[in-house]
């Protein structure tokens, strides 16, 4: 089942300012807030049960340990931050199983367009000069969260819209 756009309306005005928290303080600090995971999880807990079918909603919390599993293994062996992993777990809920393979090309695609964009505004001068203290400017790593927030503001937009 897809997430509908009922759903994807009732998620996206609160999920919405915590992924770019998410995107700004990883770019900012290089660390994803755990308040901002916990937020998250917060708004699928109250807003899932308005936006989803109980029965839906119950099973998404899968969503969760699955890829809070999967996380934790990755981050294990180097693979991705534990803020990263711990926030992709906390977005899982909002994402439906049947858009799971849409949801991956979009995350590829947005994972894609967020390290070049972050390339080109790591080599601005204006910018830079905007953002002096960001530390992401200065590490080799690239701040996930930038691609995380906007994977799932992406998702939940194109389901409010079309119905993903």
């Amino acid at each position: 089942m897809a997430l509908t756009s009922y759903a994807a309306l009732w998620f996206l005005p609160f999920a919405l300012p915590i992924s770019i928290w998410v995107a700004w303080n990883d770019m900012k600090f290089m660390k994803i807030p755990n308040k901002a995971v916990v937020a998250l999880t917060i708004v699928f807990l109250v807003i899932g049960l308005i936006a989803l079918p109980f029965e839906d909603y119950a099973w998404r919390w899968l969503h969760l340990v699955v890829v809070l599993v999967i996380g934790f293994l990755m981050n294990m062996i180097g693979g991705v931050g534990a803020g990263d992993a711990k926030f992709a777990a906390a977005m899982a809920p909002f994402v439906a199983l049947g858009d799971l393979r849409m949801f991956l090309f979009l995350f590829a695609a947005v994972v894609l367009a967020a390290v070049v964009t972050h390339r080109a505004f790591k080599r601005s001068d204006a910018f830079r000069a905007k953002t002096p203290d960001w530390m992401s400017w200065t590490r080799s790593d690239f701040p996930m969260g930038l691609a995380l927030g906007g994977a799932l503001i992406f998702y939940l937009v194109a389901a409010a819209v079309v119905g993903a």
